[in-house]
């Protein structure tokens, strides 16, 4: 398995007196985002994406959720989360019913089901990858980080609460 490492330049360009561009958070997160895409797909395929895989976790974790608790879960507007489910269904991996006031629970079906195990099988070897560089110490004081800086677990646990 190779290692997909996107590396900032040496020395970052510093012109006109603006801010080196590596030194401002915005670009970094942009940054680590494409290395987390990029190492997703190497290490699970294309066959999901990462945010389709995010739906799949969920609905794993919460069978028969609504598709506003769903949204709310994996942080997705409720349009766009409405229609990655509708994907998924044409897939055969998830199912929704109707609910009352035009709402919809839904559920994983075997296929999705099997299809999320087999990514699960491999969920580990990718977080190894994507932390590799840093020590363990490193590790968890990065994943602690990026819980304050999106202000989990307690923005997760509203939707929950709010939304049962």
């Amino acid at each position: 398995m190779s290692k997909t490492v996107m590396q900032a330049p040496a020395n970052g360009p510093s012109s006109g007196g603006l801010p080196d561009l590596y030194a401002e958070p915005g670009h970094l997160i942009r940054r680590a985002h494409q290395t987390a895409v990029a190492v997703f797909y190497e290490v699970q395929g294309r066959q999901v994406t990462p945010v389709q895989y995010a739906i799949l976790r969920a609905l794993f974790e919460h069978p028969g959720i609504d598709q506003v608790t769903l949204a709310g879960l994996v942080d997705l507007d409720t349009s766009t989360a409405a229609d990655i489910a509708v994907r998924l269904e044409q897939k055969g991996w998830i199912v929704r019913e109707r609910l009352p006031r035009r709402q919809r629970s839904l559920f994983l079906t075997e296929d999705g089901r099997g299809v999320l195990l087999a990514m699960l099988q491999r969920a580990d070897a990718m977080s190894r990858q994507l932390l590799q560089p840093l020590e363990a110490d490193e590790q968890a004081e990065l994943m602690r980080l990026l819980r304050k800086f999106l202000r989990w677990p307690s923005q997760t646990e509203a939707a929950l609460r709010d939304n049962p």
